[in-house]
């Protein structure tokens, strides 16, 4: 296994790249079967700012072009580019979408977190002709550190759990054991190419899961964050990420034979929160 790094390498396993420059020696990906892209700014930092939101989109473009560049130039030469590519992607791409049930074969949104997703995809695609393009639309990570479950941790530790705006809006979910296994399992069990949902087989109103939260971590949910509020404190980025309604489905994992292990929404939360 070898691993990108932003620094200079510090064994035979890391390779040294530069994303934002495009430098990446076309020599390590000789013998490489498969490349897994998550690179990307997170999107939990705010606020959104002009300039974060142009960081958000060069992040993600950048990296994912510099990787596919170099596989063109491998086949270029004469060798073998990796037989598969999987890059990270994410539900944002449908937008918000109230009461709509949503699959890989939607259509994109409108907005910015649409256009973004879209135009990373593209830049996947690029890749070369034989190579198995997975494009892994994630849906909310319940991890037990960071990620987007991380506010909620804290408001609702601290005895602030509340409801989120009307607290209807759907929120497609994925516990990260679940979400590692869907990724190792694109890569080495699976034939499946294009988008793919990384989502739990059913969704969530925002109101029952910070409810759940609230229940995990034995703290009561008696607060009530209006719309207006929550936009007033994060900006644009209190309404992607905490207002916007996505009820995704993962169709073609479902179909592909992947088996979730933790579907249940509290048993998911408890493993993240506890």
């Amino acid at each position: 296994m070898r691993r990108l790094v932003r620094r200079p390498a510090r064994s035979a396993e890391e390779v040294a790249w530069d994303p934002a420059a495009h430098r990446l020696d076309p020599a390590a990906l000789e013998g490489v079967d498969a490349i897994v892209n998550l690179s990307g700014a997170s999107v939990g930092r705010i606020p959104w700012t002009r300039a974060y939101k142009r960081t958000l989109v060069d992040s993600r473009l950048d990296a994912t072009s510099t990787l596919t560049r170099a596989m063109e130039a491998v086949a270029e030469a004469g060798g073998t580019p990796p037989r598969v590519l999987l890059s990270a992607s994410a539900i944002g791409f449908y937008g918000d979408r109230p009461g709509e049930s949503l699959d890989e074969d939607s259509p994109a949104g409108e907005g910015f977190f649409p256009k973004l997703v879209a135009a990373w995809e593209a830049e996947a695609r690029t890749a070369p002709a034989g190579t198995r393009v997975v494009l892994a639309r994630n849906g909310v990570v319940f991890a037990p550190s960071g990620g987007a479950l991380a506010p909620i941790r804290l408001v609702t530790k601290l005895g602030l759990g509340s409801r989120l705006g009307s607290g209807r809006q759907r929120w497609s979910w994925i516990a990260l054991d679940d979400e590692v296994r869907a990724l190792v399992h694109l890569l080495l069990e699976s034939e499946l190419d294009g988008p793919v949902n990384l989502a739990a087989p059913n969704s969530n109103s925002s109101v029952e899961i910070t409810r759940a939260a609230a229940r995990v971590l034995h703290r009561p949910h008696l607060f009530w964050l209006p719309e207006w509020v929550i936009r007033l404190l994060m900006g644009e980025a209190g309404q992607r990420l905490l207002l916007d309604d996505l009820d995704v489905h993962p169709t073609r994992l479902q179909a592909d034979g992947f088996a979730w292990t933790k579907a249940d929404l509290e048993g998911a939360l408890a493993a993240a929160l506890r």
